[in-house]
């Protein structure tokens, strides 16, 4: 739980500040207390929460925050789990948008026994949605992944995802590889598109 302020890139708190519309944003390391916002902020970003989805949507979210008190806990070198938070007027645990970061290996995306820094579950409230929050858990996650040693970050988002696909692009984010998928057809989901960033160096 400790080990991601323990990080010997992190010895000093992780804050990155933004000025956008009314909102004043910092981004830092999650802790335990925050975890069951995150849940819910990645629950309502990825999940529905109509018809029958309803009706499971509190089940997702407890997995979800399982999930992520799991990974919180296992001590992984190279695991990051971000939180934004709106300290406008002082709500320094107002809770807006999250990011996690980790490191995969060897499968079909890159070279073989290569790993690379791979990110997932960026989500934002609603209310603070197009207001930066995304933006700045972008820059903080790769401001990490430099510091680990990397010089790329690899993500997934969703054909069909209009609003992260310009964001994504907007930061730099170009496409690696359209991923096939049975989802497409049986599920009738849009395929996935494997992107990634070359990182340059401060």
């Amino acid at each position: 739980m400790t080990s991601w302020f323990l990080d010997p890139f992190h010895q000093e708190p992780l804050v990155i500040a933004a000025d956008q519309a009314s909102c004043h944003f910092q981004v830092r390391a999650a802790t335990a207390a925050d975890l069951i916002g995150v849940a819910q902020i990645i629950a309502e970003s990825f999940h529905s929460q109509k018809g029958f989805w309803g009706w499971a949507f509190p089940l997702l979210r407890l997995g979800i925050y399982e999930d992520l008190r799991h990974r919180l806990a296992s001590a992984a070198p190279h695991h990051m789990c971000l939180v934004a938070v709106d300290t406008t007027g002082g709500l320094a645990d107002n809770l807006v948008g999250t990011v996690e970061l980790g490191v995969r290996f060897n499968d079909a995306w890159t070279e073989v026994g290569r790993s690379f820094p791979y990110l997932s579950n960026l989500a934002v409230h609603p209310k603070y949605r197009r207001q930066g929050a995304a933006s700045q858990l972008l820059i903080a996650s790769e401001k990490i992944v430099r510091e680990w040693g990397f010089e790329e970050l690899y993500l997934h988002v969703l054909e069909n995802n209009y609003q992260a696909r310009q964001l994504y692009f907007k930061q730099g984010y170009r496409v690696h590889k359209v991923e096939p998928s049975w989802n497409i057809f049986f599920l009738k989901r849009s395929q996935q598109i494997l992107l990634h960033k070359h990182l340059l160096a401060e």
